[in-house]
């Protein structure tokens, strides 16, 4: 996947369009990664120890990694993905400033 967690992404379609947010989970095997306030969902709990009112929770759903783009550290735009280096050097390059998106 072209994502990872930490990464700031923003929304490119779907109801969020426009908003931006930290990747919090990625899900690869399901291609769906979790973003901070973004698809947010209401969901019914039932009375719990670490939740003894129980309610009606807001919680972040995830979306679909098609859904999202990097945000480019430099220009703050969203941008494509590269790769480059082979084997244990390969990391993640932002096309439009050339940046390093993979910091050690």
């Amino acid at each position: 996947m072209h994502v990872k967690k930490g990464d700031n992404v923003k929304v490119i379609s779907g109801k969020d369009k426009g908003k931006e947010g930290t990747v919090l989970e990625a899900y690869p095997s399901k291609q769906r990664v979790l973003v901070e306030g973004v698809n947010m969902v209401k969901k019914h709990a039932k009375p719990s120890q670490a939740n003894p009112q129980g309610g009606i929770l807001n919680q972040e759903a995830s979306i679909h990694v098609s859904n999202v783009m990097v945000i480019d550290p430099k220009s703050g735009e969203p941008t494509r993905i590269g790769y480059q280096g082979t084997g244990k050097d390969k990391v993640r390059i932002a096309k439009k400033s050339g940046e390093v998106l993979d910091k050690k």
